[in-house]
C-alpha cells in the first residue's frame, strides 16, 4: 500500500496550489488514511476560499409572488390559478451561494463527516460549513464533474478536483443500492493521479532541460480516411533536441499477466505504446528524431515484476516499473533517473 504520505506529495505535483504558504504545513502532519488526507485538504482550501468569499451564480428561481420580478409565466399562472390568490408565478435570476460547486463541496463535506477522520477534523470542517448555509446539497451520483472555469471561479479548480477523488474514491454503491466508504482511493482514480504526478513532476523539476507534455499523436495514414479511429492521446511525452520519450503510465493491481507460471507483459499495454512510437516517429521522418517508447508501472507486491528493454523494429521500447512505496526522494530519484538516462543530462 501506498503511504499517505506520498499520495501528499503526488497530488501536491498536480495540483500546484498545494505548494504555497497555506498548504505546506499539512506535508508535515501524519495521516492515518486518505480521506484524512483529503480532509485536511480541503478544510484548508475551503478555509482559504472563504477569505476570498464565496463563489456566487445567477440561479434561476420560479415561484408564486404578489409583486412582479422577473419576466410572468403566464401559462403557470393560468394553470395554478394564482392570479385567484392574487399573486403570479414569476421566473427571474437571483445572484446566490447556492451554485454547483459549493454544493458539491458541500455535500462532499457531508461524506467525509461519514468516514473515518478524526473528531478533530469533524469539528473544524462543521465550523466552515456554518457558512454554507444557504448551500444546498447535491446528490453527488448525478454530479456533472465537467465544471466550467473562468477567472471568477478558478480558484475553485483544486477543491472540486478534490471532492472528485473523495467521492469517487470513497463512495462506492453496492449491489443492493446502498453505499459504503472505501479506505482508499480506487485503481482508477489512483492511475489519474499517477499519470498527472509523473508528467507534472517532470514539467516542474526538469522545465529548463525537458519539455514535457501530453499530446496527441495522429495517425500517419496513407490517404484521407480517418473515421472512427481511437485518439491516440499520450499520458507522457518528454523531448530534448532531437530524442523523443513517450511514457504511458500504468497503474495495476498486477502488472504481469500470469499463465502456467510463466509472467508476460499486458500485450495491449505493448502494443499501444509500440503504435504510439511508431507513428510519433514516422510524423518526424524528415526531422531526424530519435524516439522510444516506456511503459512505466506502479510497483506493486508481486515477486516478479518487469524491467526490461526491447529493441523493437529500430526503437526503443523499456518497460519499468516505479516504486512508490519509498520514501518520497528516492521516488525522485526513480524519475530523476529515467529523465538523465534517456536524455543524457
Amino acid at each position: 500500500m501506498i503511504p499517505i504520505q506520498n499520495i501528499y506529495y503526488m497530488l501536491s505535483y498536480a495540483f500546484q496550489i498545494l505548494n504555497e504558504q497555506g498548504y505546506r504545513n499539512i506535508a508535515t502532519e501524519q495521516f492515518n488514511n486518505t480521506a484524512e488526507l483529503m480532509a485536511a485538504i480541503l478544510e484548508k482550501g475551503i478555509a482559504n476560499q472563504l477569505k476570498r468569499g464565496l463563489c456566487k451564480e445567477y440561479i434561476p428561481q420560479t415561484e408564486a409572488l404578489s409583486s412582479l420580478r422577473g419576466k410572468i409565466d403566464i401559462a403557470e399562472s393560468i394553470k395554478t390559478q394564482s392570479m385567484l390568490r392574487k399573486q403570479l408565478i414569476c421566473t427571474y435570476d437571483e445572484f446566490s451561494v447556492n451554485s454547483t460547486m459549493n454544493q458539491i463541496i458541500k455535500s462532499t463535506v457531508e461524506l467525509l463527516m461519514c468516514s473515518n477522520i478524526s473528531k478533530k477534523r469533524k469539528k473544524n470542517l462543521r465550523k466552515l460549513m456554518i457558512y454554507f448555509g444557504e448551500v444546498d446539497f447535491i446528490d453527488l451520483h448525478t454530479v456533472n464533474w465537467n465544471v466550467q472555469y473562468n477567472r471568477n471561479n478558478h480558484t475553485y479548480r483544486m477543491l472540486i478536483s478534490i471532492c472528485y477523488l473523495v467521492v469517487k474514491g470513497l463512495l462506492q454503491t453496492q449491489s443492493d443500492g446502498s453505499t459504503k466508504l472505501m479506505d482508499f482511493l480506487d485503481e482508477q482514480r489512483m492511475c489519474r493521479l499517477y499519470e498527472k504526478f509523473i508528467l507534472e513532476y517532470y514539467r516542474r523539476e526538469f522545465k529548463n532541460q525537458i519539455t514535457a507534455n501530453a499530446s496527441q499523436i495522429p495517425w500517419q495514414l496513407d490517404n484521407d480516411e480517418n473515421s472512427m479511429l481511437p485518439v491516440m492521446q499520450s499520458d507522457i511525452m518528454l523531448q530534448r533536441d532531437d530524442r523523443v520519450l513517450i511514457i504511458d503510465a500504468k497503474y495495476y493491481e498486477h502488472s504481469m499477466r500470469v499463465q502456467f507460471n510463466k509472467h508476460t507483459l499486458h500485450s495491449a499495454n505493448l502494443y499501444q505504446i509500440f503504435t504510439y512510437v511508431k507513428n510519433k516517429e514516422y510524423e518526424l521522418r524528415e526531422k531526424e528524431h530519435t524516439v522510444s517508447g516506456m511503459l512505466l508501472y506502479a510497483k506493486t507486491d508481486e515477486e516478479i515484476y518487469p524491467n526490461n528493454v526491447y529493441q523493437m523494429s529500430g526503437n526503443q521500447i523499456t518497460v519499468r516499473t516505479l516504486d512508490l512505496n519509498l520514501p518520497f526522494t528516492e521516488i525522485a530519484e526513480q524519475l530523476d533517473t529515467i529523465a538523465k538516462l534517456h536524455f543524457s543530462l
